[in-house]
């Protein structure tokens, strides 16, 4: 029994020791198999939006920061496209952005975050932008570098409704070289959208510079519709030249900054039938043409007619008409337009431009909404201003 009990004494220490062995190699003091240390932690940085952001519109800010270390090889990169626009600060501790992003696509990070102590890890996560249910497009009536008359609006018209008009206008600006008081005003829909025009409560001063911008990328215009793209435009008042149409004077005055250049017999619309009436109110020239055919079914005419200014959407131009010679300057026998003779309609065709007012006076129907298109100066400046979205 004593040499048993001497064995098993001898053993138990053995046994110890080799438990106490395996547990040093498991542990490895802080070693990993092999003796490899453990895999350091990612380099804290900071996403803007957070790594794996979703519902992003393209105009947010993007940037990736590391205020401890420095970063390298930084890409923004959407799946099979190339890596979006940007630059890493001097002191390597962020990098930003510099272009929009698309609609409804996903971009990875990628690039190298390295710490203050040495060791780095890489950048990693995604983000993903919005995708919405319908892109709108706003289109601007005047172009940039163009010369307008002194009653031009400016008219934004897009190509779908836009539910939330407010959001839409906060991204609307007019910048006027002369101090100038305007207002947007929301028309009824036309053309398959929304429209929003702007204009001064009084003619605009001739020399005017304007700069109208519509931020519209990245705006959420409600109902799951966003603006597909930015739009601006920058153009000069020109002269002030005023139509003074008085139909029962029987004439046509153009003033030129404040100068009668012309004063010329003209023959208006037929006041005894409605639909002959020429529309009294502020009218805008919008377009104009050498010839223009003019057609009613109503009244059994198709004519081309010389030297056309068109002053409303509802078929009144300014026009050479020699059939109306005997009337012009003492009746008025027209369908609505206003008739000249073609060496007046020439002259005064040569001179005029989009924006230009025609100020008819002196019949008993006003121009208005049902006329057409720009109808802007015929509403009152306070009703105008009360259709602002804010």
């Amino acid at each position: 029994m004593r040499t048993t009990e001497k064995s098993v004494g001898r053993v138990l220490p053995a046994l110890v020791v080799a438990v106490l062995a395996l547990v040093a190699a498991c542990s490895g003091g802080g070693q990993g198999a092999g003796g490899a240390p453990p895999p350091a932690p990612p380099v804290p940085v900071v996403y803007a939006p957070a790594a794996n952001a979703t519902e992003v519109t393209p105009t947010t800010p993007v940037s990736v920061s590391l205020p401890d270390g420095r970063l390298s090889g930084v890409a923004l990169t959407p799946a099979g496209g190339a890596p979006v626009a940007g630059a890493l600060a001097p002191d390597g501790k962020r990098w930003t952005a510099s272009a929009p992003l698309a609609y409804a696509t996903t971009y990875a990070w990628s690039g190298t975050a390295t710490a203050a102590d040495g060791h780095s890890s890489p950048l990693g996560g995604t983000l993903r932008t919005v995708a919405p249910r319908a892109q709108l497009e706003a289109t601007l009536n005047i172009g940039d570098g163009r010369t307008v008359g002194v009653a031009a609006p400016i008219e934004l018209q897009f190509d779908g409704h836009v539910a939330d008009r407010a959001t839409a206008e906060r991204a609307l600006a007019v910048q006027t070289s002369t101090p100038t008081e305007g207002s947007w005003a929301w028309l009824p829909d036309q053309d398959g959208g929304s429209r929003v025009h702007w204009r001064p409560k009084e003619y605009w001063a001739s020399g005017t510079k304007v700069t109208v911008t519509a931020t519209l990328l990245g705006v959420d215009l409600g109902g799951g519709a966003f603006g597909r793209e930015d739009v601006s435009s920058h153009f000069t008042i020109g002269r002030s030249q005023i139509v003074k149409a008085d139909v029962n004077s029987f004439r046509m005055i153009v003033l030129r900054d404040g100068a009668q250049v012309m004063d010329l017999p003209a023959s208006y619309g037929v006041d005894a039938d409605p639909n002959r009436t020429t529309r009294s109110g502020i009218h805008v020239v919008t377009e104009k043409f050498t010839d223009k055919r003019m057609v009613s079914r109503q009244y059994d005419y198709d004519a081309v007619e010389q030297w056309a200014v068109r002053m409303s959407n509802n078929g009144e131009f300014i026009h050479a008409n020699p059939k109306s010679a005997a009337a012009q300057g003492s009746s008025n026998v027209t369908h609505g337009c206003v008739n000249l003779s073609i060496d007046d309609a020439k002259a005064y065709y040569d001179t005029a431009m989009y924006g230009d007012p025609v100020e008819v006076t002196g019949t008993p129907i006003q121009l208005s909404a049902r006329d057409g298109d720009v109808y802007d100066w015929t509403v009152p400046w306070s009703t105008w201003k009360g259709q602002s979205a804010l």
